[in-house]
Parts: C-alpha cells; structure tokens; sequence
C-alpha cells in the first residue's frame, strides 16, 4: 500500500513538474535544445518509475527506523537550504557542502566527505560551466 501511495504522488509531482518544464520562457537567444528539454526528461523519468510502483508494489516493503527516517529528513532540509543559499554563496561553495555534508551522511568519514564535496563542486563546475558553457549561479567570490 505505501508504495502505491510513493507511485502516485510521485506521478502527480512529475506531471506537475512537467507541465512547468514546458513553461519555461525561451530568451531571444538559446540554444537548439531549449531549457525545458532536460525538465521534461527528469519529469518523464519519474514518471515511468511511479508508474512502476503503482503497477508493482512491494508486498512488504522494509521501512527504515525512526532514527533513520530523521536522517533522511534532515538530508532533505540540506537540499532545501542548498537551493535557498545557491544564489547567495553561488555554485561551487554551496555544491561543496552539500555533497559534503551527503556524502558524510551516506559513510564517508569526515576528511573523505570534505574531499568529496570539494572534487564534486569543482569537476561538476569544470564541465558544466568552463567545458559546456552553461551558467551557474554566481557567489560572492565571483565563481
């Protein structure tokens, strides 16, 4: 039964957030592809997994203890907060704590959490920003 609700409320979400995609207002000047092409791709994705677990659901699914269920709380209030300071300290400072902070949570010890979150940042930014062209969001140290 839980799955069945996770597969619905997530296909409601992905219908949500593919609509949005498709609202995107396109600049003067784009590329060929648009900037709701990839929006619609993750909408379709989420959509064809919800779709699974309505059709098939766990018969006895194993939830995680209280403890757990807090942590992953937690984990979803850092991806709040990453996307609320984004724009305040810019991509690569704000990318660097959390996959920090994530990966620390997911077993990382602490030197190899800051290691991570620190390679995730800069190789995420080299592609996107320097090979790709994209834009990222810009901090106070101009990056």
């Amino acid at each position: 039964m839980s799955d069945r609700i996770f597969g619905g409320i997530g296909l409601v979400l992905a219908i949500f957030f593919g609509i949005q995609a498709t609202m995107i207002e396109v600049a003067f000047m784009s590329d060929a592809v648009g900037p709701s092409v990839f929006p619609i791709i993750v909408a379709t994705i989420m959509g064809l997994a919800s779709i699974y677990f309505l059709v098939k659901p766990d018969p006895a699914p194993d939830w995680p203890q209280a403890g757990r269920l807090a942590e992953i709380g937690f984990a979803v209030l850092v991806l709040f907060a990453y996307a609320q300071l984004l724009p305040v300290l810019g991509f690569v400072v704000a990318t660097m704590f959390a996959a920090g902070y994530l990966a620390w949570r997911l077993g990382s010890k602490p030197v190899e959490a800051v290691l991570v979150g620190i390679g995730t940042s800069v190789g995420i930014y080299v592609v996107f920003r320097l090979i790709l062209g994209l834009s990222l969001a810009r901090g106070p140290l101009g990056f």
